[in-house]
């Protein structure tokens, strides 16, 4: 796991919600289930693709008064100079509650103390929260590259 690239985030919001890295505090069968029918970026990933994303990621996880988890994202890094944020969901009966700026803002917070030189995303919809917690469009999209972008 490299959960120990940084330290335990526990952060806690409004409501009695709270955010935690505790890799053990994760429900994966919960984010397994969001990821696989209800993200559109992740439609069908398997139980086991979910595990082993979340054993080699740094994780956040979104928990309600109760300690259930309402939400998830996922940090890929090497702790020393580039971060992807990624699988950002809040459960859809939580939605509104502002705890999707508070998880980006929480990975956002986490990560200064590295000193990144970057900390990219991809999103199709939600460019307006990730501005909030300063991200902003890469300056120069010609020089990025990817495979297996279809």
């Amino acid at each position: 796991m490299t959960d120990s690239l940084i330290p335990r985030a526990r952060v806690p919001l409004a409501d009695g919600y709270e955010i935690d890295t505790d890799h053990d505090s994760l429900d994966l069968e919960r984010v397994h289930e969001w990821l696989s029918t209800d993200a559109f970026w992740a439609i069908g990933r398997s139980f086991d693709v979910v595990q082993r994303a979340a054993a080699a990621s740094v994780n956040f996880g979104v928990y309600d008064p109760t300690g259930a988890q309402v939400g998830y994202a996922r940090l890929v890094t090497d702790g020393v100079t580039f971060g992807w944020l990624c699988d950002v969901y809040v459960a859809p009966d939580e939605r509104g509650r502002g705890l999707g700026k508070a998880l980006a803002s929480a990975v956002v917070d986490a990560t200064r103390p590295l000193g990144l030189k970057r900390l990219m995303l991809s999103t199709l919809d939600a460019h307006e929260l990730y501005a909030r917690v300063g991200f902003e469009p890469f300056p120069d999209p010609d020089r990025l590259m990817v495979i297996g972008a279809s």
